[in-house]
């Protein structure tokens, strides 16, 4: 079990006065920020705030905790150490991998996009087709939000280069079986990318086992910083052509940031790595045992709230009715503006959103006014049974 108390210890959000009474359900858009980050970035710019890698102490520090943070990050997620990169955000990351591809590919030839993802993981893709790149999309379920794989196969053949999808919706909130889709795309001779902005803070996953060529996600919304982690597997990363000074072309992790790093905020995010060691060493169990904990705890409150949802015939659930089967990002069609009723739900303790979320493309394909928009209730797991049932209580009133 996980130990809550321990876990929200570690975040001073939770001991902050501003902030008593409220509980935090808008963790899709960014977590809190965990103390071991906090502390590495105060210190940073404390005593280490100079250009990095010269030979002076302080340089020479600075320099040993930005590389701390990739080797750190790069064992979590399974993958050699130049693999991951850093860059302003996710969303700059994939448009400058899609320059790379838009000088890789032919036209004539096809990548595979979804109508499920946030724009930062398909609006770049779908540009390259004014190189003459084919753009197929692999389109949703309009009742169930959710990709079939089915569906993908009949869209690859061999002209097909590139298969880009998400770990999971940042609205529908189903999980996709990434390692079954990549061996698809693979056996078609594609790459993949995969977009795991909203399934990373629910556990760091094993890129390296899963198996894609790229994969991406922020690390302010898994308790860091705000940057974009990119993993980008050598034999892709040393493929495509370089995007960074021509003399860097030979460093895997620079070929694909173009604009020098945020020293500070990459350094930090060895915090991330303090973090899930402490939770490692608290509950006697490694990286992949920290997965498990807070997967399981999400779940379990997860699902009297989807039980709630599913319950009232005035609202829609959007994706899957199961807890296991999902991320506890909860989109909620009200059938009317979803703002408004954030609002009102902020009156009790609720902090919520509304919106689109940038998920225009998967709500227009779901019947869904983006407009309108949805209500998202999201959560991770320094959520505790009372907030949900503070939220419950919100909810039960408000609607």
């Amino acid at each position: 079990m996980l130990d809550i108390d321990f876990v929200r210890a570690q975040f001073p959000a939770f001991a902050e006065p501003s902030l008593q009474g409220q509980a935090f359900f808008e963790n899709a858009g960014g977590s809190y920020t965990c103390a071991p980050v906090i502390d590495r970035l105060t210190r940073f710019y404390r005593e280490r705030k100079v250009q990095p890698y010269a030979p002076y102490k302080a340089s020479t520090l600075a320099g040993e905790e930005m590389d701390e943070a990739r080797l750190r990050l790069a064992r979590l997620l399974g993958v050699e150490t130049d693999e991951v990169s850093f860059g302003p955000s996710t969303t700059q990351n994939t448009y400058v991998l899609a320059q790379a591809f838009r000088s890789f590919l032919s036209p004539g030839e096809a990548i595979v996009v979804t109508n499920q993802d946030h724009e930062a993981n398909t609006g770049p893709w779908r540009r390259l087709a004014e190189a003459g790149i084919e753009v197929r999309e692999w389109q949703l379920d309009p009742v169930t939000g959710q990709l079939d794989p089915q569906d993908l196969a009949a869209l690859l053949d061999e002209n097909v280069r590139l298969v880009c999808f998400p770990h999971c919706s940042n609205v529908v909130g189903a999980i996709n079986p990434v390692a079954e889709i990549t061996a698809l795309a693979h056996a078609a001779g594609a790459f993949v990318c995969v977009d795991g902005v909203s399934y990373a803070p629910h556990g760091l996953p094993d890129v390296g086992a899963m198996g894609p060529d790229m994969y991406l996600f922020s690390s302010y919304k898994t308790y860091g910083p705000h940057q974009g982690i990119m993993v980008l597997r050598r034999a892709l990363g040393e493929t495509l052509p370089n995007q960074g000074h021509y003399f860097n072309a030979d460093s895997l992790y620079k070929r694909f940031t173009p604009a020098g790093p945020d020293h500070a905020q990459v350094a930090a995010c060895a915090g991330i790595a303090d973090y899930v060691d402490l939770l490692a060493g608290h509950h006697g169990t490694d990286s992949a045992g920290v997965h498990d904990l807070m997967r399981g705890h999400e779940v379990t409150l997860l699902q009297p709230l989807l039980d709630m949802l599913s319950a009232r015939n005035d609202v829609g659930l959007i994706g899957p009715t199961q807890a296991a089967e999902r991320a506890p990002t909860v989109a909620v069609d009200l059938r009317r503006a979803a703002e408004p009723v954030a609002a009102e739900l902020a009156r009790h303790g609720i902090m919520a959103g509304g919106g689109d979320f940038y998920a225009v493309r998967a709500l227009k394909a779901m019947g869904i006014d983006p407009q309108q928009g949805v209500l998202r209730l999201s959560f991770v797991h320094y959520t505790t049974e009372d907030e949900i049932a503070q939220l419950m209580r919100a909810l039960e009133e408000v609607l």
